[in-house]
């Protein structure tokens, strides 16, 4: 795989699942300051794609920050349930949740507003499957596509951010109608979601011909674009429509932002990109799904049915994805899902910063900028518990369950995998074993 092409893998990844399927969430916490959100979002995940860096130059693997995981704290119970948490947050949600969100925008585009809740099941199925056979077919083809899909998504992007911003009402972006800067940084936690995709990045580490220099220009470049896309788009949004707009078109608000602007053909234009965007984040996602499950039935973390020697063949790991990622987008109310998605994620890259302070002598990582990832991280995560307990708490519940479904499995599994099947031994083996 390209830079490029490493490049484009991850800003389609993090467009697809932070504008369309999460603005008008973020607008629900954060108001109008929803561009101040990704803003303070992009710099916690500018601090991880640091240590994520530092990391996979140091061990590049297709299993990504799982296997940094392995090299920090050993490949044990930590990491089992790390690894079922990460499965579940930045492949399954995010996955579910975009092609959700293709699904409806196809919908209505092709079939019209009308239309039979069965069309969307149908056009996110379709997605499903269509980013299965581009993966299926490796990751050249991965490569190609995501550079023709972003290249198009950024054309279109570039014209909604040049007529939004020339048209712009700054009243309605005035500090006095923000919330509290409590009610700001609790919103980090959601609006993070929307950077997911970079951690797909780390996964293209064993792809690329020399990841020591060209890693590292991938994931600067794909944070630094995605974030001032992130930005611009957000005060474009915010400052044509009201924040109770904004929430009331939730997915489609982006589209109905451009109707001022450039009339119907603006908003046809915008749902375009929203297929171009969700279908890219979908393909990312499965993408990293494979490199990621086949590493994990490798090490013993996961059962050998997602490995490469399974009888589902080379590529079993992507096909259960896809399968897992069809059942949960077709029969899962996924409306509120994506501060569950996000806070289990910030927890499993809080591990990840952990890893790389632990191996920051091996790395040759900052420690102070390890550590700075590592201390804005535990406030966003402090400050969205407390706000969730407080306003949300059934939000709250949904992730103890998640996470007591990740205890669970690694402990169904390390109990009936036979010995044959342990921890291979391998680069991980080498890092002191925790739990």
């Amino acid at each position: 795989m390209t830079v490029r092409g490493a490049v484009f893998l991850g800003v389609g990844a993090m467009v697809g699942a932070g504008i369309f399927a999460l603005l008008g969430e973020a607008g629900t916490v954060a108001g109008s300051a929803v561009w101040l959100s990704f803003l303070l979002a992009g710099i916690v995940a500018g601090l991880l794609g640091y240590t994520v860096v530092k990391l996979g130059v140091r061990y590049p693997s297709s299993g990504g920050i799982i296997a940094y995981l392995m090299e920090g704290f050993g490949n044990g119970r930590l990491v089992g349930i790390a690894s079922w948490l990460g499965y579940m947050s930045a492949i399954i949600i995010v996955c579910s949740m975009v092609a959700v969100s293709f699904g409806s925008y196809a919908s209505s585009l092709f079939i019209g507003n009308d239309a039979a809740p069965v069309w969307a099941h149908v056009f996110t199925t379709a997605v499903i499957l269509g980013a299965l056979a581009i993966n299926v077919v490796g990751s050249t083809i991965v490569d190609r596509a995501q550079t023709l899909i972003v290249l198009a998504l950024l054309a279109v992007f570039a014209v909604f951010i040049v007529v939004t911003i020339v048209d712009v009402d700054w009243s309605l972006l005035a500090f006095s109608g923000y919330p509290s800067v409590s009610d700001i940084v609790a919103s980090v936690a959601l609006t993070f979601f929307a950077y997911l995709g970079f951690s797909v990045i780390s996964f293209a580490g064993g792809d690329l011909a020399d990841p020591g220099r060209e890693l590292p220009r991938a994931m600067y470049a794909a944070l630094g674009l995605t974030a001032g896309l992130y930005v611009l788009i957000s005060l474009g949004v915010f400052g044509t429509l009201e924040v109770d707009q904004v929430v009331g078109y939730g997915e489609t608000a982006i589209a109905e932002a451009a109707r001022p602007s450039l009339g119907d053909a603006g908003f046809v234009m915008m749902a375009v990109a929203a297929l171009l965007a969700t279908s890219s984040s979908v393909n990312a996602t499965l993408y990293a799904s494979g490199g990621l499950t086949r590493m994990l039935a490798a090490a013993g973390q996961f059962p050998p049915l997602f490995g490469a020697r399974s009888k589902l063949g080379e590529h079993s790991g992507l096909i259960i994805t896809a399968v897992i990622v069809g059942i949960v987008a077709n029969l899962v109310d996924l409306s509120a899902i994506a501060s569950v998605g996000s806070a289990i994620a910030l927890v499993v890259f809080l591990l990840v910063a952990l890893a790389g302070y632990r191996r920051r002598a091996d790395t040759g990582a900052n420690a102070a900028i390890v550590l700075a990832a590592i201390a804005v991280t535990a406030i966003v995560l402090v400050f969205f518990v407390v706000d969730t307990l407080r306003n949300d708490p059934a939000t709250f519940v949904a992730i103890v369950a998640i996470a007591l479904l990740a205890i669970t499995l690694d402990f169904v599994w390390k109990r009936a995998r036979p010995a044959a099947d342990g921890p291979q031994a391998g680069p991980a083996a080498r890092a002191d074993p925790v739990g």
